[in-house]
């Protein structure tokens, strides 16, 4: 069965809303999935998703290849048709209305852009399709420029810019019409890390200021944490949880989450006590510690979570720590990557900030590990 996520419904949600709960204004549309399959032969690429979008939102599909996110986006878009389910804008079904009467606006891996025409004609192509008329186009074509940073490249052709700048134009095209939704398919996935970054923040902002629905695809979990109001994560045509990217990346709600969704330390346990949200568990090795949990397991064996850059490491002993040898040590520059293998055989990954005069550990040193409850989380 399909994660569902309760939400109040959308045809309870007002188009045009004049602001959000952290007082942006809101001209998006909300969408409503409902129970969605698509079906090639017997594999099914959607498989009874369900999810709610509320007005002015920007979520992110995250998953790996072959999860059934461009799938779904698809499907909104119109690209594909439904075998099963309804899809619903501001309370409207929309599955059998015509991809170009939707509204949406849309952002490609590919740009898409027009090799023959300027900026400025690329990004005018929909206000004059839709009969936009010349006054009004050429204002809000300058004005769209202006937002996106290209008024200095508004005669350019597009193979005389950088990926970087054609893929601000294949965003300026999708929002002049100022859609009320806009969908974008892995628009950052051809860019170099550090022009991928730069963009994720300019995205981020242009929807703070717009205010738009955003519904983004990607692989790539950075981004989906850095711009995301919330994530719905996927796997094999299933949304497996929907959440703020703190919940995803702090109380995810199974294994391939947690796995996922950064790194992560995966410890085999078995519960001793539960008193409230807290366990007490002891690992392979007898050793002792406490995690949060939301379940209501109070008995068994249970798996935990552990983020590297929650663990603590020394060279001292303390009354609560787990002893522990180095296997490998990396310098990346601010950061100490280092993997330590507890009494039991688990090795775990610790993240810790470079301080100075603290030397590099080395292979077969000695560490003494720790963590708090709040630390760490029991998985369903």
């Amino acid at each position: 069965m399909a994660w569902r996520v309760e939400r109040r419904s959308i045809a309870d949600n007002a188009p045009g809303a004049a602001g959000d709960a952290n007082g942006r204004s809101v001209i998006g549309s909300g969408l409503a999935i409902r129970d969605v399959v698509k079906c090639y032969g017997a594999f099914r690429a959607a498989d009874q998703i369900s999810l709610d979008i509320e007005p002015g939102e920007f979520i992110t599909l995250l998953g790996p290849s072959g999860s059934g996110k461009t799938t779904l986006l698809n499907l909104i878009a119109g690209f594909q048709r439904l075998d099963e389910g309804e899809i619903a804008v501001d309370g409207q079904a929309v599955h059998d209305v015509p991809t170009h009467k939707r509204g949406f606006g849309m952002v490609f891996q590919s740009y898409a852009l027009f090799p023959n025409m300027t900026v400025t004609q690329n990004v005018a192509f929909p206000l004059r399709m839709a009969g936009i008329d010349r006054a009004t186009a050429e204002r809000r074509v300058a004005e769209t420029l202006e937002i996106m940073r290209l008024s200095d490249h508004a005669g350019k052709m597009p193979s005389q810019m950088s990926g970087g700048q054609q893929q601000r134009v294949a965003i300026a095209r999708a929002i002049v019409l100022r859609p009320k939704v806009v969908l974008m398919d892995e628009p950052l996935s051809a860019l170099d890390r550090r022009l991928r970054e730069s963009i994720q923040i300019e995205i981020r902002q242009l929807h703070q200021s717009l205010g738009s629905t955003i519904l983004f695809v990607t692989h790539d979990q950075g981004e989906a944490l850095t711009m995301s109001d919330r994530i719905a994560v996927m796997d094999a045509g299933r949304i497996i949880q929907v959440g703020t990217p703190t919940e995803i990346y702090r109380r995810p709600k199974d294994r391939f989450v947690a796995s996922f969704v950064g790194e992560s330390n995966l410890i085999e346990a078995e519960v001793v006590q539960k008193r409230g949200s807290t366990m007490t568990l002891k690992n392979r090795a007898g050793y002792v510690f406490s995690a949060e949990s939301r379940d209501a397991i109070d008995v068994g064996r249970v798996t935990v979570l552990v983020r590297p850059e929650r663990i603590a490491i020394s060279d001292i002993p303390a009354a609560s720590s787990i002893p522990a040898v180095v296997t490998s040590a990396l310098f990346l520059g601010e950061i100490l990557r280092v993997e330590a293998r507890m009494e039991g055989g688990e090795t775990l990954l610790i993240r810790c900030t470079d301080r100075v005069g603290r030397p590099l550990p080395s292979v077969g040193d000695p560490l003494d590990l720790s963590w708090g409850a709040e630390d760490c989380w029991v998985l369903s």
